[in-house]
């Protein structure tokens, strides 16, 4: 494992890490494995990822707070470019720390990764005018299986850095800024709506 740090279970909540890989560099540059499968496994981390993606979203746009509903993914994320504020939120049935959140900054310059196992609703907003980000996953996309939930409930408490604005019942960003600039959501994530109200529908579903 000479080539990681590892921090695990951050923010008291199991099975979430946050991995640091050794950079060299000197004048002309630097290096660095961005993942290698034996030191994650010697680090306790067995994962098998499928496929990787990568975004580019400008300063003040939010995703999320996103998960899914057949077909959970682990993910690795890290970001490449400029930085960004990463959230994950604890969704797993009979956990200890049930609608907890963890938020880590993640920069181009930190180059540290979150390991968000399965079972956690992700979002990230943007803090750098541009920011690219990547992320592994050990499923497939499989489309009309994404569920999302409110990124401003209250009722999970997420303290958004930058972001200021007062809660009226929906996700909408209506009123809220970051930084003084309006914040940036799509369509669809400003239609999510909290966390109890999410997943009462999802059990109404089931019966």
């Amino acid at each position: 494992m000479g080539q990681i740090t590892v921090e695990k279970n951050v923010g008291g909540i199991e099975g979430l890490y946050v991995i640091t890989p050794a950079v060299h560099g000197d004048s002309r540059g630097y290096f660095t494995e961005t993942y290698n499968q034996r030191d994650m496994e010697e680090a306790g981390i067995i994962v098998t990822f499928v496929q990787d993606n990568q975004s580019m979203s400008t300063k003040g746009v939010l995703r999320g707070l996103h998960f899914q509903k057949q077909y959970p993914q682990a993910k690795l994320v890290r970001t490449i470019r400029g930085s960004v504020f990463d959230v994950a939120v604890d969704l797993r049935v009979g956990s200890k720390t049930y609608g907890k959140w963890y938020g880590i900054e993640l920069t181009e310059e930190n180059k540290k990764q979150f390991l968000i196992p399965k079972g956690f609703a992700h979002g990230f907003l943007v803090l750098s005018d541009v920011a690219e980000f990547c992320y592994k996953c050990d499923d497939f996309y499989h489309p009309n299986d994404e569920g999302g939930i409110a990124w401003n409930d209250p009722a999970i408490g997420i303290e958004w850095p930058g972001i200021t604005g007062e809660y009226k019942g929906t996700a909408a960003p209506d009123g809220y800024t970051v930084n003084g600039e309006p914040l940036n959501l799509s369509d669809k994530d400003k239609k999510w709506s909290g966390i109890n109200e999410t997943f009462r529908k999802e059990t109404e579903k089931t019966i």
